[in-house]
């Protein structure tokens, strides 16, 4: 199991203290602490949320920091380091648990610390005091801040397909129009989409036009089912055969409950290209585009710009 960030610390200071004072690169020291911990490419590869950094990166990066804050190390230039005497101490106390509890000893870190009480002073996160995930002091900042984020658009993507069950049929197929749209689908030509929803539609819910003239065409089927009233087998072969009857090569199937296993072979059994969209990805996909909700607030999270302070 991949350690936590706290975990990192004393073997961090290992991995430099062995390189007899010189310099050590950042990069170096998180390749020796995988081969340390016998991690399994999953877990070296394994990324946050956001996609942008792995957790072991993550993880190590802000045992670096923490211990850096704590004069444990210091930084000699961008992404290199060399230990001090105060951390060559540490590891000589074999008994000692180097975590945050014990850096708090040292005024520098607790200073660090507590910025956050100080209202003109640069947020942190206190990974001790926050919320209950922190409780354990297994996760970073960084961590915590995209599992929150997390949470809350969880709960969003909840309470979005749950209104999107109450609307009208209409109202439904417009939305997912509007979707599509909003996706780049149909390019900008007014008209290039629009919902039919009329009898004798032939069991299709919308077209958008891929081109001027409307030669390629995509057509979609909406089923704005409860949950556990999954798309069946069968519906998705009446969505073949409608598409066979508009002469169709390119189908979307939406629903908000989900697809039985069933119907999900059968999709790849027809051979003809129909994508599945249940109402989880479609709760993903109207937050991303902004389709029955809209941003809030925007945070922006900073660095520190590494080549700006390189003599």
């Amino acid at each position: 199991m991949l350690p936590n960030y706290q975990q990192f610390m004393r073997p961090f200071l290992e991995v430099v203290q062995a390189n007899n004072g010189n310099e050590v690169k950042l990069r170096d020291v998180i390749n020796q602490l995988a081969d340390t911990f016998d991690l399994t490419d999953e877990e070296r590869n394994e990324t946050l949320p956001s996609g942008r950094q792995s957790v072991l990166d993550n993880r190590i990066g802000w045992a670096r920091t923490y211990l850096t804050k704590a004069g444990l190390l210091k930084a000699t230039k961008r992404a290199h380091f060399v230990i001090t005497e105060r951390g060559i101490k540490a590891l000589q106390d074999k008994n000692a648990t180097i975590n945050s509890d014990y850096l708090k000893q040292f005024d520098e870190f607790v200073a660090f610390k507590e910025q956050k009480n100080d209202s003109s002073a640069p947020l942190t996160l206190n990974t001790e005091e926050s919320s209950k995930p922190l409780a354990s002091n297994e996760i970073t900042p960084d961590e915590a801040l995209l599992d929150a984020y997390k949470a809350i658009n969880d709960a969003l993507a909840l309470e979005l397909i749950s209104r999107t069950r109450e609307v009208t049929p209409a109202f439904f197929e417009d939305l997912l129009i509007e979707l599509l749209l909003a996706m780049g689908y149909g390019g900008t030509g007014e008209g290039a989409a629009h919902a039919l929803g009329k009898s004798g539609d032939n069991g299709i819910d919308g077209v958008i036009d891929q081109d001027p003239l409307g030669v390629d065409q995509i057509y979609i089927q909406a089923k704005r089912y409860a949950e556990g009233n999954n798309v069946s087998a069968g519906d998705i072969r009446d969505f073949f055969g409608a598409l066979n009857l508009k002469k169709a090569q390119k189908g979307i199937f939406i629903t908000t409950s989900d697809f039985t296993p069933s119907a999900i072979q059968t999709a790849k059994d027809l051979g003809m290209r129909i994508v599945l969209i249940n109402g989880k990805e479609l709760a993903k996909l109207m937050l991303r585009y902004n389709i029955g909700s809209r941003d809030e607030q925007v945070l922006h999270l900073k660095k520190i710009d590494e080549e700006f302070f390189e003599v």
